[in-house]
């Protein structure tokens, strides 16, 4: 896999990921917002089973805010605050929502709150006060409101906003990895003109317009060979002699790999053309402009 592939391959995959996590986050909010209607519908339906009537319906819940939802009847109803707090009690925990929320009771003629009371994950903080007293019979709205959503939903957002921006850093040093590199400031005059490219053998590079292309030891040795005789076939024997023999090792065809690596990297000047002589060698023609 070249340096271009896997470059793509990573950045697809943090792409997916964060997009992963932002899905994840908004089924948890669509989730969260059903299993509070389903809930609250229940808790209807056993208020009007606590009247003794099975019949009327409990009309649609209303999602007031992300968090805020509220339950109204047809028919007016009595409700006892005990039996209220713990219908919503045990649906909740059935539905495993938050068990830190604030019910109240309201008129629906003037929006007056009849009764409300505080439910916390501790126990002891919970604020239910007057739960004997029997709210008579009248037109009411149960409304609850959930007191971590918003909390949560913020903290959310703040790791996708962080991981977002891990992202975006990430590409950037990525791509900026994959910059070309460029000549420093200070000059270095140890090199041969080549066409528009300087070579410069001891660092192993050539330079055309500033950018440098970075060459392996034997791609050097064997550009040298073919500069120090421009437009002169070269015979493979004696390629393969002077950049092999030393090393104990002699391979054909490892030349003329590295004899394509060069042309790819030489390519960009057409005043130079690195040519195959069919059955001796290789000749580097370079043009004069």
């Amino acid at each position: 896999m070249n340096t271009n592939t896997a470059y793509l391959f990573r950045s697809f995959g943090l792409l997916l990921f964060f997009i992963s996590v932002i899905s994840c986050n908004t089924k948890k909010k669509d989730n969260f917002s059903e299993t509070v209607k389903v809930s609250l519908r229940e808790v209807g339906h056993h208020l009007l089973l606590a009247n003794q009537d099975s019949t009327t319906l409990v009309k649609p819940v209303i999602a007031l805010s992300e968090n805020k939802f509220q339950v109204t009847f047809e028919n007016t109803i009595a409700i006892q605050p005990d039996s209220l707090v713990a219908i919503i009690k045990n649906s909740f925990e059935r539905a495993k929502l938050p068990q830190h929320y604030i019910t109240e009771v309201t008129l629906c003629n003037n929006q007056e709150v009849a009764y409300s009371y505080i439910m916390n994950y501790n126990a002891e903080n919970n604020i239910i006060p007057c739960k004997g007293r029997e709210l008579h019979k009248e037109c009411y709205q149960v409304t609850v409101q959930f007191e971590d959503v918003n909390n949560s939903s913020k903290s959310k957002t703040k790791i996708l906003y962080v991981l977002f921006l891990v992202f975006l850093v990430l590409l950037v040093l990525f791509a900026y990895r994959r910059k070309p590199k460029h000549i420093s400031e200070e000059k270095d005059l140890n090199f041969t003109s080549l066409g528009k490219f300087q070579f410069y053998p001891k660092e192993n590079k050539l330079i055309k317009e500033s950018v440098e292309i970075s060459l392996s030891k034997k791609e050097c040795e064997i550009l040298a060979i073919f500069v120090g005789q421009p437009n002169q076939i070269i015979k493979r024997e004696e390629l393969i002699k002077k950049v092999w023999e030393d090393n104990g090792v002699v391979v054909g065809r490892s030349l003329d790999t590295y004899i394509s690596k060069l042309r790819k990297k030489l390519q960009e000047d057409e005043t130079i053309k690195l040519t195959n002589v069919h059955g001796v060698g290789y000749k580097l023609e370079v043009v004069s402009l």
